[in-house]
């Protein structure tokens, strides 16, 4: 290998000041930069290895701070999937990238349809130049587009419809109907404590896999739950429910989705049926009513029966980005459908510390790449003052979390836990999220192993700009001194080990023996 002084790029630089006016030394610099990076590109990969060692040799600081620069715009050479930090945008465009095909299980399914729907439906291989120029638009309603338009799920729409309403969801997505819970009594049912605290806490997604069996938990308060929801959408209108054009596909599916888990998990309470002159009927025994599908849009069916929040995330085809086109929310708090609907993933969760910085990328990605099998499940949680179900902005509540109440009763300060499910739809890859708002009084952590002293910890030393996104300071004044003394209460009895490092529980989560009491509480 020849020297860097014998190179003939060494040569050409030192030759030129020969030929420099005076006065010029700045354009001699940039000829100079501009010939050296010339010459690292004529070099060889074992000949820059050797340079750039040298270089490191001379000024480690400088090379320790390259390493670890936090640039936007990673090198080209470098893959998204192994090398590409989380908050750095991906090489590739979204546009190209498609979910996971439901093309195979769909000729699953076809094997048990009767010959008529069955002969309607498709070859297994499509050609994919047709499939990409015939996506289904963003705003196209899918009962008015033709039959060789298609979904991104490489689903026709002719396919579509041969399938007919309430087609096996458990088959087209992979995720198998829960089992029959015969035990169960609405009258007495509590829902699972959940305890979503984690310790050292950042802001990620802390998701796990779907508990089949438990998308959709009821609990004793579902008929006032249902009165309630219904009684915000009389008032609150568009700001709980609504839906934008091209949204249709999802609502629809996401709505036969629940029915048939609600039927399949209590069978005791609830079911469908078909006739010729109303089509579908949903039974609900607990409501003592019948709500015929085809009167009314498949949100208003989950608003009369289901006491859940459900958002639908539409692939958009122009730029491959998931936008929120429907939604019903009953349960949000600071923000509603009315201020969201439409936005970008990115958009919606703005406001939510760290989020550009530490989940953009890696949130676009696995939504583009999230499969109907793989649905995921997570909480989080906050602390309030009663039960606050629902509150817009400017709703007088709010007026609770810009002071700390000094007579304020333990009584009354409450965990708040959104239990939350992500979920592709096997037909029209919508990415449906839902949600149920569930309150505990936090008096209830008495009882419960490492829990006072684990959420001590989070109020007293988590990173104040994702407790303050939290809003919970309004009511530390109250709750960490009680917090504190039955940590210290559980110690001395020996429920918790001495001098317990706090650590996220490995029942998370939950908490140690938590089965234990939550069936005792409800009583089956």
């Amino acid at each position: 290998m020849s020297t860097w002084k014998e190179s003939g790029i060494w040569k050409a630089i030192v030759s030129l000041e020969d030929h420099m006016p005076s006065g010029q030394s700045l354009i001699y610099l940039a000829i100079a930069v501009l010939l050296s990076n010339i010459a690292l590109l004529a070099l060889t990969e074992s000949q820059r290895e050797t340079l750039y060692a040298r270089v490191s040799s001379w000024a480690p600081a400088v090379a320790r701070r390259r390493r670890i620069s936090s640039a936007n715009t990673p090198p080209r050479s470098l893959t998204p999937e192994k090398k590409v930090p989380n908050n750095a945008p991906p090489s590739a465009a979204y546009k190209d990238i498609f979910p996971p095909s439901s093309r195979d299980v769909l000729l699953k399914v076809a094997e048990s349809l009767p010959p008529s729907q069955k002969k309607k439906l498709g070859s297994q291989e499509i050609n994919q130049e047709e499939f990409t120029k015939n996506i289904i638009p963003f705003e196209a309603d899918y009962r008015e587009c033709g039959p060789s338009t298609y979904t991104p799920m490489e689903i026709s729409i002719a396919e579509i419809k041969a399938l007919g309403d309430f087609p096996d969801y458990s088959k087209l997505s992979g995720v198998p109907l829960p089992e029959a819970y015969k035990e169960f009594e609405i009258e007495k049912a509590l829902p699972r404590p959940y305890r979503p605290f984690r310790w050292a806490y950042h802001q990620t997604m802390s998701q796990c896999k779907l508990e089949p069996d438990w998308w959709l938990e009821l609990e004793s308060n579902y008929v006032a739950r249902i009165a309630e929801r219904k009684g915000l959408f009389e008032k609150h209108g568009k700001l709980v429910l609504n839906y934008l054009p091209g949204s249709e596909l999802g609502c629809k599916e996401v709505m036969e989705n629940a029915l048939q888990f609600l039927c399949a998990r209590y069978p005791q309470y609830f079911s469908l049926s078909q006739s010729k002159s109303k089509g579908y009927v949903f039974h609900n025994g607990i409501l003592n009513n019948e709500t015929v599908i085809k009167d009314m849009h498949p949100l208003h069916v989950l608003l009369e029966n289901v006491p859940e929040d459900f958002a639908v995330m539409l692939r958009n085809p122009e730029d491959g980005m998931y936008y929120f086109r429907a939604g019903l929310l009953c349960s949000s708090l600071g923000w509603n459908v009315d201020t969201k609907l439409g936005m970008q993933l990115k958009e919606i969760h703005k406001p939510i510390p760290d989020y550009k910085a530490k989940m953009e990328f890696s949130m676009d990605r696995f939504f583009s790449h999230l499969a109907p099998h793989r649905p995921i499940q997570r909480g989080s949680w906050g602390l309030e003052v009663d039960q606050p179900l629902f509150m817009p902005p400017g709703d007088p509540h709010e007026n609770f979390r810009s002071l700390q109440v000094p007579n304020l009763p333990l009584s009354r300060i409450h965990l708040r836990v959104d239990w939350q499910t992500l979920r592709r739809l096997p037909l029209s890859g919508a990415i449906v999220f839902n949600f149920k708002a569930l309150f505990t009084p936090v008096q209830e952590f008495r009882t419960e192993a490492y829990v006072p002293a684990l959420v001590a910890k989070l109020l007293q030393e988590g990173k104040r700009s994702l407790m303050e996104y939290k809003s919970t300071w309004h009511v530390e004044h109250v709750v960490v001194p009680e917090l504190e003394e039955w940590a210290r209460e559980q110690e001395r009895d020996g429920v918790t080990v001495p001098e317990w490092e706090v650590r996220t529980l490995e029942e998370a989560p939950w908490f140690p023996g938590w089965e234990e009491k939550w069936h005792r509480q409800q009583g089956f």
